[in-house]
């Protein structure tokens, strides 16, 4: 029963990521790479800027940030969330900031705004909740309201919730007309279907003048409304003499760049300086006999009379309690009560009588407590008291203690690096130690096509799990065939694709091998590995590259018969031989009489008889014995081997009794 339940989890979990695995594969945008999708991709591109180039008569050069962020949302893996540094897929709902225009996904935005919300507000009044505290975002820390949290899944334009998944749109977009206020506002809405980033400059044609208003008005679009004539601009500076003598510019005049002998303020020195600023002061005490006719002015450089003598009219004594009217020649003489100013303790009052200059430090003592409030002691009341208590609250980032002696309870800001790793798991946190999620790693990482040309920029962290970007430029790499140059492919990874040119190769026979190269073919192996039994699981094929030898040249080459010698149907270059029939070679032999009975054969010298009808050395040599027959009245046998031409006399003896039997005689015969 363990088994089984063992095995019933191992399907479901694989059946759990097989389907995860489908609808990945169906909802991702990574099947894009191929030409078909570049092309409906341009379409769609085409469709979205079709009211905008219609304004500008055809003219797309103000479109290419926005064809940026439009190209990046069709790439797969380039829109990034950089809370939790996954991909932005096309059936996710999303979140773009107005800032920064990144784009987030929208659980991950939400929890971003109510930690951060949170952390404010442990660290605020118990009044946090009547008060409206931003959150930032996380890439350009643009703050947004408490209610300007977003709760609900909206288009790039704001004006359809929940967008459907349109394969002929852009992601995330409605299709339907902007209508966004550019920025910064004239006016005029974006002509763009729903688009992410921002709005490009309006295309609208308006009427309107230089800078200087001095040209007559132009029709020029609204986006480059303001334009300079390049006429001296003529406007009076602010020194008030001269006019502005740079061409037609926007905003105020500069400050007028000539230079004049110039008074200071007082009248008494002269200098050249800037005419733009005027108004200037010596270093001169001013020196002039004041009203009373016993002192003199010391202010410096001063404009206007010089006023009364400071020293005139009625003056306290220095503690401030008695006023005295003396001339201005005679020092204020000192009351004599006593000083009662407030010390710079702020609670004891000076107990000296009345003098100049500064009061001392207080020196009462009195009973004192620590800043921690743990501890009191008796002391000078001028001293501050700091007991050597060391505070153990929690620090604001909830990891660390304080650690301050005599703390008041009003903890410092944690002053040790976060030091957390990031979670793009290459940096760690750079900034004070903290509550929450540490904010997204800023750094970006170049991901490169194989020949580096091709970049695009990702956020660190997804260099590992992106894919990289498809590169138009042709594979630089040499061949690694015979070949000098490989047929033309694109930037890739991996081995180069194999050779499918023409091998070309001169073959024994003289001519050029016709198949596809094979210096790199891949040959499968077999029989390495010997199961062990019949449980054991076959491995797979394995495959090495190696060169094969080319293959037999089959260019058709006419051939004849051995016996005929006429020319048949063409056979293969590598089987092209003069061949046998099958037949019976049938030549006359040298007896005259048989014919060679070999199996048609090639004969390499005939004699002198031109027709091809004789035996060569190749022929059989005949055997038989002389069957020609005899002339009348020999019945012997020609001793000969078969031969041409008639058979010689027989020589033979015959032994001839006479009619009476007694007699034997010996002749030959015939």
């Amino acid at each position: 029963l363990s088994s089984l339940k063992k095995f019933d989890e191992i399907k479901k979990a694989n059946q759990a990521a097989a389907k995860k695995l489908i609808e990945d594969q169906l909802s991702s945008s990574s099947e894009d790479d191929d030409e078909d999708a570049e092309v409906k991709q341009g379409k769609i591109l085409d469709k979205t800027f079709t009211i905008y180039t219609s304004q500008t008569d055809g003219d797309a050069s103000e479109l290419e940030r926005t064809r940026q962020y439009m190209n990046e949302a069709f790439q797969s893996g380039a829109m990034t969330c950089l809370i939790c540094i996954a991909s932005v897929k096309r059936n996710q709902a999303v979140w773009s900031c107005c800032g920064c225009f990144c784009i987030f996904h929208l659980v991950c935005i939400q929890k971003w705004a109510k930690d951060s919300l949170f952390l404010v507000s442990s660290l605020t009044d118990d009044d946090f909740g009547k008060k409206d505290y931003p959150w930032p975002c996380p890439k350009c820390r643009f703050e947004y309201k408490r209610s300007e949290t977003p709760s609900r899944y909206y288009c790039y334009c704001g004006k359809v919730e929940n967008p459907t998944v349109d394969p002929w749109l852009v992601p995330h977009s409605c299709g339907q007309i902007c209508e966004r206020e550019f920025k910064p506002s004239c006016g005029h809405k974006c002509l763009l279907l729903c688009h992410p980033g921002p709005c490009p400059p309006c295309p609208k044609m308006v009427t309107t003048t230089c800078h200087c208003k001095k040209a007559k008005p132009v029709p020029r679009r609204c986006s480059a409304k303001e334009w300079s004539c390049h006429l001296p601009c003529g406007r009076t500076l602010l020194c008030g003499q001269h006019a502005c003598e740079n061409s037609c510019h926007a905003g105020d005049c500069q400050p007028c760049p000539r230079v004049s002998k110039q008074r200071c303020i007082c009248g008494r020195q002269t200098a050249e300086r800037l005419c733009a600023s005027p108004q200037w002061q010596c270093d001169q005490v001013c020196g002039k006999h004041l009203p009373c006719g016993n002192h003199t002015c010391e202010q410096v450089c001063h404009a206007g009379p010089c006023g009364d003598c400071p020293r005139s009219g009625k003056r306290s004594c220095p503690c401030g309690k008695t006023k005295f009217t003396l001339p201005c020649t005679e020092d204020v003489p000192t009351c004599g009560d006593s000083c009662d100013k407030v010390l710079e303790c702020g609670i004891h009052k000076c107990s000296q009588r009345c003098h100049r200059g500064p009061c001392e430090i207080c020196r009462q003592e009195v009973e004192k407590q620590c800043r921690c409030g743990k501890h009191t002691k008796r002391m000078p009341c001028h001293k501050p008291y700091l007991c050597e208590t060391k505070c153990t609250k929690i620090r604001d980032c909830q990891k660390h203690q304080c650690r301050r002696k005599c703390c008041s309870g009003n903890c410092p800001p944690c002053d040790q690096v976060c030091g957390r790793t990031l979670g793009c798991r290459n940096h760690k946190c750079p900034s004070g130690c903290h509550r929450g999620s540490c904010n997204p790693c800023p750094e970006t990482v170049d991901v490169k096509c194989n020949c580096g040309k091709t970049v695009i920029k990702v956020p660190c962290g997804r260099e590992r799990t992106i894919r990289p970007p498809k590169c138009k430029q042709l594979c630089s790499r040499p061949p690694t065939c015979h070949h000098s140059t490989q047929e033309k492919h694109y930037c890739h990874f991996g081995r180069c694709p194999p050779c499918r040119q023409p091998c070309q190769k001169t073959l024994t026979c003289g001519h050029l091998c016709p198949v596809s190269c094979h210096d790199e073919a891949l040959v499968k192996q077999t029989g390495l590995h010997q199961s062990a039994g019949p449980w054991e699981q076959p491995s797979e094929p394995a495959f090495i590259q190696t060169a094969l030898p080319c293959p037999p040249c089959k260019v058709p080459i006419p051939v004849y018969v051995l016996k005929k010698k006429k020319n048949v149907s063409p056979l293969p270059c590598h089987s092209a031989n003069p061949y046998s029939c099958k037949r019976f070679c049938g030549r006359l032999l040298d007896c005259q009489n048989h014919t060679c009975m070999k199996e048609c054969h090639r004969v390499t010298k005939l004699n002198s008889n031109a027709d091809g009808k004789k035996a060569g050395p190749e022929c059989s040599q005949c055997e038989e014995e002389c069957t020609k027959p005899r002339p009348p009245g020999c019945p012997h046998q020609c001793v000969l081997p078969c031969h041409p031409g008639d058979c010689p006399s027989c020589l033979q003896m015959l032994k001839i009794k006479c009619h009476c039997k007694l007699s034997v005689l010996y002749v030959e015969c015939l």
